[in-house]
C-alpha cells in the first residue's frame, strides 16, 4: 500500500450537519477498497482564489490514508461523481 493525501474542498452550502456526513463518506470510500484511513483534518472555511461554481468560500478538508495504486483511478472517479465536493487532489506522499 502506498501513502497519499486528499484535500477535498466541500460546497459552503453544505450545512455543519452534513459535513460530518461527508467526512465519513470520503473515509468509506476508502475502507471499502481495502485502505486505511489514517487521519482527517477539518481546516475549516476558506476564501478561494477563483471562484469555483459560483463558490467564493468553502470548507476543506485533508485525509491522509493508504491504499493500493491500481484503486486510485476508481476512488477518483467515485469521488468526482459527489455533488457536494466542488474539487479534490490526491498526491503520493513520500516515504
Amino acid at each position: 500500500m502506498s501513502d497519499y493525501e486528499l484535500v477535498t474542498i466541500i460546497n459552503p452550502e453544505v450545512d455543519g450537519e452534513k459535513l460530518p456526513e461527508i467526512i465519513d463518506n470520503l473515509g468509506k470510500l476508502i475502507t471499502d477498497k481495502g485502505g486505511v484511513v489514517e487521519s482527517t483534518e477539518q481546516w475549516g472555511m476558506r476564501k478561494l482564489a477563483y471562484s469555483i461554481k459560483k463558490c467564493m468560500e468553502a470548507n476543506y478538508i485533508l485525509t491522509k490514508f493508504k491504499l493500493e495504486p491500481n484503486l486510485m483511478k476508481q476512488l477518483n472517479a467515485e469521488i468526482k461523481a459527489s455533488e457536494e465536493i466542488l474539487r479534490h487532489l490526491i498526491v503520493k506522499r513520500e516515504g
